[in-house]
């Protein structure tokens, strides 16, 4: 067997892990935040200033934002489900450190600033919790790209063939729910008025680097004859591809339909769809081909898988596009957003519940199809996601109340409270501290060049798989290469950042 069908089958016929597996993996990367926050709040109560040195902020945002997943997908992944116990626990004994050694003159009771911390308000223009869940998608994604072609990756982690919950599934939708969480509709406020048809108009033109990069992926991967999973998205087709199509859609869809009710639309969208699935032969088209016997001839035949899960892709939009025009709701309190993650837990637990039922009666979760089980699980674990990010936030918001003058990276600050005193308070202007540590925060780096990032990494991916047999690394091999791999893609966007570069051509 040759090496190209040798790294094929090495990808092929698998079946994916529990929903409880990668919902335990989904809290890891806020735990890294939080254990990033903490340390740079000790360190401030310790030295009395904040962490200046871009050198070692970006190895400390590394070595804690981006290691642990490396090691947790890899090695540690037998003991996945002690992982998020031990660095809680971490993070506790942080917490703990930064409580008994603050300064004497800000020691107050427990109860006095917890009632503070209930009242503080919060920068309103700034939702932290979305860049950085963004931001990890992207990270998780090229960390996977990569780490699915050595041994140490679990098979259970890769994409299931047909039916099956792999956390590289989880990553396809999260990327799509991202992207729709910022689209122009989303960010568009609501007292300003334009023409319908504008964002689509505008959507149409932004495509063109998305539809330039499928087709230059699509060209060096049949030039070279790198492997391929033919059943993942088709012949000629690629995810490069269905985010555009996926977007110029939805901007369409939300030229015709009122955003605020994109949530019907997505319901709609996905139920017709599996119920076309079920009572037609398109199911079986999907899985087999016209001829029952997997045959790709013809365009529609090739690209079967990448061409008839739009539909699903784009009922996730939609509904991310509800999901970013209800975060976007102007809310200023920790009270507020206490509020909002309790909602949003509660949605979650329905969807869950919508899942047992769809997984039941309709189909089991299928990436392959985008049926309505996939929907439902990527929206629920999206929101679980998210509320873990917006929970981790609070609570460096708590901790940074502990020490006077500290400051997180991509965290919310505390502002003044509306309404009180002179004009210039009444603005809820925050106090600024993230203007002079946004430079040297890794998160912000990627954020900048997001697309940038995950060219690069497939780039990386590309040439790493060319040059090395990935299939037969020896563990301590294989972590040194997703170490560089990682390292140099972080690095790129941390230079370009400080350089204040953004490379965008639209």
């Amino acid at each position: 067997m040759s090496q190209k069908h040798l790294k094929e089958a090495f990808i092929s016929n698998l079946n994916g892990t529990s929903l409880l597996e990668i919902s335990l993996g989904l809290s890891l990367p806020p735990l890294c935040l939080l254990c990033r926050g903490l340390l740079l709040i000790l360190y401030h109560l310790r030295y009395g200033k904040p962490l200046s040195s871009r050198k070692y902020s970006l190895l400390l945002d590394f070595l804690v934002l981006v290691s642990p997943l490396l090691f947790s997908c890899t090695v540690l992944s037998p003991i996945m489900f002690f992982m998020p116990t031990i660095i809680a626990a971490f993070c506790a004994g942080i917490f703990s450190k930064i409580y008994s050694q603050r300064k004497h003159e800000t020691r107050v009771p427990f109860r006095q600033i917890v009632k503070d911390f209930q009242k503080a308000y919060l920068d309103p223009e700034y939702i932290p919790a979305i860049t950085v869940f963004r931001v990890y998608v992207n990270v998780l994604t090229s960390i996977g790209i990569l780490a699915v072609d050595f041994p140490q990756y679990p098979r259970r982690y890769a994409k299931a063939e047909t039916y099956g919950t792999g956390v590289m599934d989880l990553g396809v939708g999260a990327f799509i729910f991202g992207n729709a969480l910022v689209c122009p509709e989303v960010r568009q406020k609501s007292c300003v008025t334009q023409p319908k048809f504008s964002n689509l108009a505008r959507q149409f033109f932004s495509i063109w680097p998305l539809i330039f990069l499928g087709f230059g992926r699509l060209l060096s991967v049949k030039s070279i004859e790198y492997h391929e999973h033919t059943s993942e998205y088709g012949v000629h087709w690629n995810f490069f591809f269905t985010l555009a199509f996926v977007r110029l859609a939805a901007s369409l869809l939300l030229a015709i339909f009122p955003k605020n009710k994109s949530w019907i639309v997505a319901i709609n969208l996905a139920v017709l769809y599996q119920l076309i699935l079920n009572t037609t032969s398109l199911k079986t088209f999907i899985l087999h081909g016209s001829d029952g016997r997997d045959t790709r001839v013809g365009f529609l035949n090739a690209n079967r898988e990448g061409l008839l899960s739009l539909f699903g892709y784009l009922a996730i939009y939609m509904a991310s596009v509800q999901a970013g025009l209800w975060l976007l709701k102007c809310r200023n309190s920790v009270k507020g957003w206490i509020e909002a993650a309790r909602f949003l837990l509660l949605t979650v637990l329905v969807l869950f519940v919508f899942l047992h039922v769809s997984q039941a009666y309709a189909d089991p979760v299928s990436r392959r199809m985008a049926n309505l089980s996939y929907c439902v699980w990527v929206v629920a674990h999206c929101l679980t996601f998210f509320i873990c990010f917006v929970v981790t936030d609070l609570a460096l918001v708590f901790t940074k109340l502990l020490v006077k003058g500290s400051s997180v990276p991509c965290c919310w600050n505390v502002v003044k409270p509306p309404n009180t005193g002179t004009k210039r308070e009444t603005e809820a202007v925050p106090v600024r501290r993230e203007g002079k540590l946004s430079h040297i925060c890794l998160i912000s780096a990627i954020n900048k060049n997001q697309l940038l990032f995950f060219l690069l990494a497939n780039v990386m991916t590309g040439t790493v798989n060319i040059l090395i047999d990935t299939i037969h690394s020896k563990t301590a091999f294989t972590l040194c290469i997703l170490h560089l791999y990682m390292f140099f893609n972080c690095l790129i966007m941390y230079i370009l950042h400080a350089k204040n570069i953004v490379l965008k051509f639209w």
